[in-house]
């Protein structure tokens, strides 16, 4: 990305394939967001020149104008995004603006700079209203400086910089978002594991479509991507971990896309607030892996060093003339950055430090910064852990060490970290047991010194005590309504694989295996049994209804199909009595629901019958 002389915003690109034509609409993603744009030139340069092409083929390089949101790396059309770059900075800077100069206008011009540059990267702190470029050392700040001179005329400086440091977690944990205000609804529950050093940040899906549909679910998965998700030590950046969805829930009606982007957002923040309520989280520091050749009278003053920098280092290795001393192992970023310079000066220029950036490591005064940071992760608005949930038509916030007594889901994974009021409950218990004893016998020894002891009869043990006789009253009866279990005959079958697989050899062994199945199925679980199968193709068929066993078989009329007879049944009975429907038709699940009545999908359902099956062979062998 650049810009030509009178300012217009350039966007070079390559054609891979296929043919860009002049005015062709070109998409992609910034921020989140699709956007759509026009080409609406096609520039070949000569040098300073340029012609203005219609098209442009396979292997050629061009100018285009008109696209203002693409960005370095980002792939058009069938062309996916490159990688990230390998190299990231690790230093940050503050901008030092001259006397009376406008700063928003220079931060939109840092940023022109950012869009032409990747690995350039300007922060804006809004709190402090100051300006922060991210780079990765004192020769691109010259490279930087020199460029704002000439191209805006501005003169600006920059103070000592500071170390970018990033944060994660050692102990798989849960968190939980839940967004509720008025006529809005989302839950999400999400899984935040550790990875080891250097994995960056991934994220998966591990969520039944039962519980959550599959466009809800891509979803959760775009806002976790779309987000630098911060830590809660010092506001840093996470790395190293795996956020994986595992469960969540949406409305009908009331669910909008936004409800999920902020409950996934609070789901993150609430599991880094129950990780560093138990000392999970950690702070990460960059670190250098260094090599120091330095004469061999000043190796001791070289390895007195590293350790004072709290690093590490391999034993030294002398060279054959024995003149020179190398001094090879890893040291932190904040540490020896300024380090060079001392060698220079105590090898009276003799030593040679070379230094490469190794990556992100726990850090080695963690309390240090965390301390001088001050950063308070409940007070951080633009980052809440709590969450929203609705209560009598009005919206209100649970905090986030509360949310779990109030979630609507429960995704069953159970190594969540205990709250500090579930971790002292028992000891409390215990100890106000303990205190009730001691304070009623320290109570009885003041009323025997107040009023005397307490005389106690032996024979009144004896003595009949006279009962008053209470009325009777009859309980009221209630009558246990059995329960009803409709099954969509084919639509099990041709869900199942080992009868859709037998169905390919004969229907009608298929049927009746589905038949025995389904006896052994009523015969544990007690339940009214109706087994539907469309006959709606026969011509002339009038319909039956046939006793197999212990189940009810029915078979439809003609012009009647299963779904229409299981509709028409639970609108009769769904209202008062509890009636459950497997299937995996989703357009019938939605109107039996409306109904009253409870849906089974043909996968839950296969494995309801399969642990019936286990517990009938398990009464079986216990009896034996």
């Amino acid at each position: 990305v650049s810009q030509d002389e009178r300012g217009e915003r350039l966007t070079w690109l390559r054609v891979t394939g296929g043919e860009l034509k002049v005015k062709a609409q070109l998409t992609g993603e910034a921020d989140g967001e699709t956007w759509a744009e026009k080409a609406n030139q096609l520039r070949l340069y000569s040098g300073a020149k340029y012609t203005l092409a219609e098209a442009i083929g396979p292997g050629q390089v061009c100018a285009v104008t008109g696209l203002t949101r693409a960005k370095p790396g980002t792939g058009l059309g069938a062309e996916r995004d490159s990688d990230l770059p390998v190299l990231e900075p690790v230093l940050s800077y503050r901008v030092c603006l001259p006397e009376g100069a406008d700063v928003h206008a220079a931060l939109s011009k840092l940023h022109r700079l950012e869009e032409e540059e990747p690995q350039l990267h300007v922060v804006w702190n809004e709190t402090l209203g100051e300006i922060h470029v991210q780079l990765m050392g004192e020769i691109q700040l010259e490279v930087l400086k020199s460029l704002l001179a000439e191209r805006y005329g501005l003169d600006v400086e920059f103070d000592s910089g500071g170390i970018l440091y990033k944060e994660t977690i050692t102990e798989d944990i849960e968190g939980v978002g839940h967004y509720e205000p008025l006529r809005h609804y989302a839950e999400v529950h999400l899984k935040l594991e550790p990875l080891p050093r250097g994995s960056g940040m991934q994220f998966a899906v591990n969520c039944r479509e039962e519980e959550l549909d599959k466009n809800w679910q891509r979803l959760v998965l775009t806002h976790l991507e779309e987000k630098q998700h911060l830590g809660v030590l010092i506001g840093a950046p996470l790395t190293d971990m795996k956020i994986t969805l595992i469960a969540g829930r949406a409305h009908l009606k009331h669910t909008e896309g936004g409800d999920f982007r902020q409950a996934t957002y609070r789901a993150v923040r609430q599991g880094l607030m129950m990780a560093n309520q138990i000392k999970k989280t950690q702070l990460l520091e960059p670190w250098y892996s260094f090599r120091l050749e330095v004469p061999a009278e000043n190796i001791g003053r070289a390895m007195s060093d590293v350790q004072r920098m709290e690093g590490s280092f391999d034993p030294p290795e002398t060279a054959p003339d024995g003149q020179t001393a190398t001094l090879t192992g890893f040291a932190p970023v904040a540490a020896m950055r300024s380090y060079p310079m001392e060698v220079v000066s105590y090898t009276r220029g003799r030593g040679h430090l070379n230094l490469t950036l190794d990556g992100y490591r726990p850090c080695h005064n963690a309390a240090e910064v965390i301390e001088a940071v001050d950063y308070e992760p409940e007070h951080d608005l633009d980052n809440p852990a709590d969450s929203v949930f609705c209560s009598h038509g009005a919206g209100f916030v649970v905090p986030w060490e509360q949310v779990r007594s109030h979630m609507h889901v429960d995704s069953g994974w159970g190594h969540t970290a205990p709250t500090a009021e579930e971790t002292a409950a028992r000891p409390r218990r215990m100890a106000a047991y303990r205190a009730t004893l001691e304070e009623d016998a320290e109570l009885l020894k003041i009323f025997e010194r107040t009023y005397g002891p307490i005389k106690r009869d032996p024979l009144a043990a004896f003595r009949p005590v006279q009962k008053r006789e209470r009325p009777d009253f009859a309980a009221e009866q209630w009558e246990i309504a059995p329960e009803y279990l409709l099954v969509d005959g084919y639509n099990i079958i041709f869900a199942w694989d080992e009868l859709n697989a037998l169905s390919k050899e004969s229907l009608d062994a298929a049927r009746h295996r589905l038949m025995d199945i389904l006896c052994n199925y009523q015969g544990f679980k007690k339940c009214v049994l109706i087994l539907v199968f469309d006959a709606y193709r026969v011509p002339g068929s009038p319909g039956s209804i046939e006793q197999y066993h212990n189940i009810h078989v029915v078979y439809t009329k003609e012009a009647e199909t299963a779904d229409m007879f299981i509709e028409r049944v639970t609108h009769e009975i769904g209202r008062n009595r509890r009636v459950r429907v497997a299937t995996s038709d989703g357009m019938e699940q939605v109107i039996i629901l409306g109904h009253g009545a409870l849906r089974v999908s043909a996968r839950m359902f296969h494995e309801e019958v399969q642990d019936v099956e286990k517990e009938i062979r398990r009464c079986i062998q216990g009896e034996a």
